[in-house]
C-alpha cells in the first residue's frame, strides 16, 4: 500500500488544547492538590453543581469547565465564563487561567489577546505553570504580542521543570526540529517521556515517531506501536492514521485490513481530512463482510483517556 513519509511525522497541535487549563506541580503542592482532586473527581455533576451553588470555589471552575467541554451538560461558552468569574473572584488559580483562555479563543467573548494576557501575566508572576505555558505560546506563535523564541523557550522551561505536560511535549518538539535550540534527539526523547508518561497523547504520538524512526533511541516497531495504541485510544487522529497504516502494511502487527480500515475510518471522523486517500486506496483490497466488520468496530470504539504507559 503506497504511503507517504510526512504520515509518521511530530507536529505540535495549534488547536484550542494548546492552551492548557492546569498543570501539575510538584512536591507538597501536588500532594495537596492530589488529595483536592480526588475529592472532587469521586463527585458525580449534580453533586458539583450543588457546590457551585453554594460558591465552592473548586466546584464552579468544574462547573465551568462542564459548560466548556460539554460534559454532562450543553456546551456553553457564556455559561462556563461565568463561572469562571466567580471562582475566579474567590481567588480560584485555575479558573482565572481558563478566563485567559478564553479570551485568548474568543470563546463566549470577543477574541481579545490583551484581555487573556491580563489574567494570564499575574499568574506567570506566581509561578502557575500552565499560564506560563500559554504566556510562553503566545511569545512562540507572536500572537497578540512580537514573536519571541527565545522568551517562550523559558517559559516553556519553567512550566515543563514544574511537570507541565504540554510544554514538555512542545519543548520536545523544538530539541527534535532544532528550534530556537540546538537540535538534540535525546533530549527530545526524555521530554516527550516526562509528557508521554502523564498521558498526554501529542507525546504519546510523537514518543511512538521517536521509536518508529530511532531518533534519539534504538528503531523499535513494537515500542512505537504501543505507543500510538496509546495515543490512538485518547482520539488522537494522527496516531490512529498511523496504526492504520501499518496494519495496512503489516509493519510492525499482523497484516489486518479490518483493523486498519477501523483505524482509518476512527481517523477520519477525528478530522483528519487526509485519511481518505488511505481509505480509498485500502477499499479495494477488502471484501464487503470485512468493509462492514471494520465500521461495526469503528462505531463500537470508545475512547480512553489519559492513558498512560503501564
Amino acid at each position: 500500500m503506497k504511503t507517504t513519509h510526512r504520515v509518521f511525522c511530530c507536529a505540535i497541535s495549534l488547536a484550542l488544547a494548546c492552551f492548557v487549563f492546569g498543570c501539575s506541580k510538584s512536591g507538597r503542592e501536588t500532594a495537596r492538590k492530589a488529595v483536592n482532586k480526588e475529592y472532587y473527581d469521586s463527585m458525580d455533576s449534580n453533586k458539583i453543581e450543588s457546590l457551585a451553588k453554594q460558591g465552592d470555589a473548586e466546584a464552579q471552575f468544574r462547573f465551568g469547565l462542564m459548560f466548556q467541554n460539554g460534559m454532562g451538560v450543553k456546551q456553553n461558552y457564556d455559561e462556563a465564563l461565568k463561572w469562571y468569574r466567580q471562582a475566579a473572584e474567590k481567588g480560584n488559580i485555575d479558573a482565572q487561567n481558563g478566563i485567559g483562555v478564553l479570551y485568548s479563543n474568543g470563546l463566549g467573548v470577543a477574541r481579545d489577546k490583551k484581555e487573556a494576557l491580563k489574567w494570564f501575566q499575574p499568574l506567570v508572576d506566581k509561578g502557575v505553570p500552565a499560564a506560563q505555558y500559554n504566556v510562553g505560546l503566545m511569545h512562540y506563535f507572536g500572537d497578540g504580542m512580537p514573536k519571541d523564541i527565545k522568551e517562550a523557550i523559558r517559559l516553556f522551561r519553567l512550566s515543563a521543570e514544574q511537570g507541565c505536560p504540554q510544554a514538555q511535549s512542545h519543548l520536545g518538539v523544538m530539541y527534535e526540529n532544532g528550534e530556537g535550540v540546538p537540535k538534540d534527539f535525546q533530549k527530545a526523547i526524555k521530554l516527550y517521556r516526562l509528557s508521554a508518561d502523564q498521558g498526554y497523547a501529542s507525546a504519546q504520538l510523537n514518543t511512538g515517531n521517536m521509536y518508529f524512526y530511532g531518533k534519539g533511541v534504538p528503531k523499535d516497531y513494537q515500542e512505537a506501536i504501543r505507543w500510538f495504541r496509546l495515543a490512538a485510544d485518547q482520539g488522537n487522529a494522527k496516531a490512529q492514521n498511523n496504526l492504520g497504516i501499518l496494519y495496512a502494511k503489516g509493519v510492525g502487527v499482523p497484516l489486518d485490513y479490518v483493523q486498519s480500515y477501523m483505524w482509518f475510518n476512527l481517523a477520519y471522523s477525528a478530522g483528519n481530512e487526509s485519511v481518505k486517500a488511505n481509505i480509498s486506496m485500502i477499499e479495494p483490497l477488502m471484501t464487503p463482510r470485512q468493509i462492514e466488520n471494520a465500521r461495526k468496530l469503528a462505531k463500537e470504539w470508545k475512547p480512553k483517556l489519559l492513558q498512560k504507559k503501564s
